[in-house]
């Protein structure tokens, strides 16, 4: 009977991460193909603070999208009827927006950029809020958001190498995709996300249960005052964020670095490539150790395994390719624990909300989640370029000795906010006992209640 059990739940878990893939196809463009393609294939001013707008927009929906989640009671179900809102929204912004007319405007843009993003929230964060809820084990939780952030990194694979075999297919103009996506490119990602979105979600809500409502959330004073004193998520909430700096830093620069520093441009995606490979790799080997160290500890060696790696960053120089490729590989590998172990500590976190009296809020907390990538990637660049600046780098005037900035900017700075996160996490208090304590108590609660 076990082997059967078994299995059953690995299809369940890989179901479960299906979406993961297209919503990965749609959000690489958004960041890195967009603004060079509306900028320098358009002929568009003022792109990138269009696109800002439509990012800050997030900061209104994701709290409100999470707690309507948690407070809708449906025999459609909370999740799914919330995705099945957002899949069309989303499927025809990605279609305007990589497929525009010849008069685009930022007004045209702007709209469908606030669309594209009202849709993405409507279905990546009750997803994610259902992944949390479909286990109550403290190891399978870590392998249900590693089946989600495994097929994130899939997605996100095919995203950056489309362009280049629709430039291989289409004959190479010699120009990088990267830096200049072409329409056809743009358009056949477009296709990629609406065949595949449909056909995933579909299998998702098919093999994928989703429980009806268990516990009402609470007012919202005293749902307030209950997570400013649960302090378990308030730390793993900085750690987060700093360890969103860390990975957010280098990613901002990455494209300069190796440009400037490595002199190699034309590597710049077959360097990324092997960074989200190794991500891919390494992943069932950090939920093995999660088994057997936890998740907060484990986290926190990956972490320290990033700084330890980035710690020869500064040492590289022009013509350091493979060297550099050495690191990408080395380093990548952490970057499947920064996506699975933190949101599978998240979803233990919620049940000790509920323990204490919060009712069912994986919305909401999930809700902050995603406030706190986004703030941790506002930060790096905030941070971040104006600190290149005053430091004396300008990449139209770069020389031998100001990339010694950028090289310090990229492979030092990340190293002191994971240590911090680090440092945070390594005696995080919710650990496989604690949780086994507060699956305790909402058992007798759940049991006192139902006797009542």
């Amino acid at each position: 009977m076990t082997e059967p059990a078994d299995a059953s739940r690995r299809l369940t878990r890989l179901a479960y991460g299906l979406p993961a893939l297209p919503l990965a196809v749609m959000g690489i463009p958004m960041y890195l193909f967009l603004p060079a393609f509306y900028s320098a294939q358009l002929g568009l001013s003022g792109v990138g603070v269009v696109l800002l707008a439509t990012r800050l927009w997030d900061v209104v929906t994701d709290p409100v999208i999470g707690t309507l989640g948690d407070r809708l009671d449906t025999p459609l179900g909370r999740r799914r009827l919330l995705m099945l809102i957002g899949t069309p929204l989303l499927l025809l912004s990605a279609w305007q927006l990589f497929r525009p007319p010849a008069d685009v405007d930022l007004i045209y843009l702007l709209i469908w950029g606030l669309v594209a993003y009202l849709g993405w929230t409507l279905i990546q964060l009750p997803y994610t809020a259902w992944g949390a809820e479909l286990s109550t084990d403290y190891d399978q939780r870590a392998g249900i958001t590693a089946s989600r952030e495994g097929f994130m990194l899939v997605g996100t694979l095919l995203a950056i190498a489309w362009p280049y075999i629709q430039a291989w297919l289409g004959g190479s103009s010699g120009v990088d995709p990267l830096d200049e996506p072409t329409a056809a490119a743009l358009a056949g990602l477009a296709w990629i996300m609406v065949i595949m979105m449909p056909v995933c979600l579909a299998l998702t809500f098919w093999r994928v249960p989703e429980e009806r409502r268990q516990t009402a959330p609470t007012g919202w004073l005293r749902g307030w005052q209950l997570l400013r004193r649960n302090r378990p998520f308030m730390r793993l909430l900085g750690a987060y964020v700093l360890n969103g700096m860390a990975n957010g830093l280098p990613a901002a620069v990455f494209v300069m670095f190796v440009e400037h520093v490595i002199k190699a441009p034309e590597w710049t995606a077959a360097l990324l490539m092997a960074y989200f490979v190794s991500g891919v790799v390494a992943l069932p080997g950090w939920l093995v150790l999660s088994r057997h160290l936890g998740k907060h500890r484990s986290w926190s060696l990956s972490m320290l395994w990033a700084s330890l790696i980035f710690l020869w960053v500064p040492f590289l120089g022009a013509g350091d390719v493979y060297p550099y490729l050495a690191i990408c590989i080395l380093s990548g590998a952490s970057v499947a624990a920064d996506m699975a172990l933190p949101a599978a500590i998240q979803a233990d976190l919620v049940d000790l909300d509920t323990s204490e009296g919060g009712g069912g809020r994986t919305g909401l907390f999930f809700g902050l989640w995603n406030m706190a990538t986004k703030l941790a990637l506002a930060l790096a660049v905030g941070i971040g370029f104006p600190a290149l600046e005053l430091s004396g780098f300008h990449p139209d005037q770069a020389d031998a000795g100001n990339t010694m900035a950028l090289a310090l900017f990229y492979g030092a700075f990340p190293i002191v906010f994971k240590l911090a996160a680090t440092a945070m996490v390594w005696n995080f208090p919710v650990d496989r006992d604690a949780y086994s304590h507060i699956r305790e108590r909402l058992a007798a609660t759940s049991g006192h209640s139902n006797s009542g």
